[in-house]
């Protein structure tokens, strides 16, 4: 009788527990309906705290955590969403969700991997197809264009090797010019000042002919 009273009591505790994580779940939809996805994530971690395993609050969550962008953090949530969940559509939902953030992250591979598996589950899922075969298409763009990348950048960078011995021909031009005209200059100065020097020496030869020369007297013994 005692083991009796004690199995109602624990699942009346269940029970509870369980309302109120739905309670939760229910309060955490309204507010993500309303687009308060930070409020609609602390109530599904509320539901989480009372039923860790509950792959509805555990989806929820991936939800509101992908329209905060917080991608990582949402992939995790799906991935446990997959694992707890037994319905199939709900499964597939939650792979299709993480195709879709592999694919906004041009992971390419992992997002083809992730609407594979959501297909499997629902093969009815035309998004998910188109998706997968869209994500196939620009894998196979990609290396291409990386090619081009790399080739642009070598381009650019011959480029840059072709413009700089141009700009020490330009250096060593205007060096030459600077030295040029040094020289020049330095002969003008040097021929004003023998020019300068052959006026001085004739302005004191013709005042020397202007004054009247003394005789040199020697004087007798």
């Amino acid at each position: 009788m005692r083991y009796y009273i004690l199995a109602i009591l624990s699942f009346i505790c269940v029970a509870a527990s369980a309302q109120a994580d739905r309670q939760c779940i229910r309060e955490g939809n309204k507010l993500y309906r309303m687009k308060d996805y930070a409020k609609a994530e602390v109530e599904y971690r509320k539901a989480l705290a009372k039923n860790p395993d509950n792959a509805q609050a555990q989806y929820n969550l991936g939800c509101a955590l992908m329209q905060q962008q917080k991608d990582s953090a949402a992939v995790v949530q799906f991935q446990k969403a997959a694992n707890s969940e037994r319905s199939k559509l709900r499964k597939s939902k939650a792979f299709h969700n993480i195709g879709v953030i592999c694919q906004g992250r041009k992971l390419y591979g992992d997002a083809i991997k992730a609407y594979a598996q959501s297909l499997r589950l629902n093969p009815k899922d035309d998004e998910t197809r188109y998706n997968l075969a869209l994500c196939k298409k620009l894998q196979k763009d990609q290396p291409q264009q990386q090619n081009q990348d790399s080739k642009k950048d070598d381009q650019g960078k011959d480029q840059k090797q072709e413009k700089q011995p141009k700009k020490d021909e330009n250096k060593e031009k205007q060096q030459q010019q600077q030295e040029q005209q040094m020289s020049k200059e330095n002969a003008e100065q040097l021929l004003n000042a023998a020019i300068q020097n052959e006026k001085a020496t004739k302005e004191k030869l013709e005042k020397n002919m202007q004054k009247p020369r003394s005789r040199n007297i020697q004087k007798n013994w």
